[in-house]
């Protein structure tokens, strides 16, 4: 998945050797999870596969191998979809108490 920019600074300096040893070399080319083959037609979705390299703990800055997966982009939005809908109610929550502080002042 593309990093977007305001969290590139979080990524070490050398994150695209780190990902391609990890897509390339440890993962082969296929998804750790599923085994699909990169740039090959997905079995499920028939769509390309392009791998991305996945932290299982959502900390980006954390590059240790063992926190590393290669995976497709179906497996990688699976993986992070209850992180990203825990993150999305959080800001709705901030926007909530923001609004609420706001009429109550």
């Amino acid at each position: 998945m593309p990093i977007r920019p305001e969290n590139k600074a979080k990524y070490p300096a050398n994150w695209k050797e780190i990902s391609e040893y990890i897509r390339f070399v440890r993962a082969n080319n296929h998804c750790e999870f599923c085994g699909c083959e990169n740039y090959q037609p997905h079995p499920i979705t028939g769509s390309r596969v392009i791998l991305t390299t996945m932290h299982l703990d959502h900390d980006e800055a954390n590059c240790d191998p063992d926190n590393l997966k290669a995976g497709c982009q179906l497996c990688h939005n699976r993986y992070d979809a209850p992180t990203r809908r825990a993150r999305r109610q959080e800001r709705l929550m901030d926007k909530q108490i923001q609004l609420f502080q706001g009429k109550a002042s």
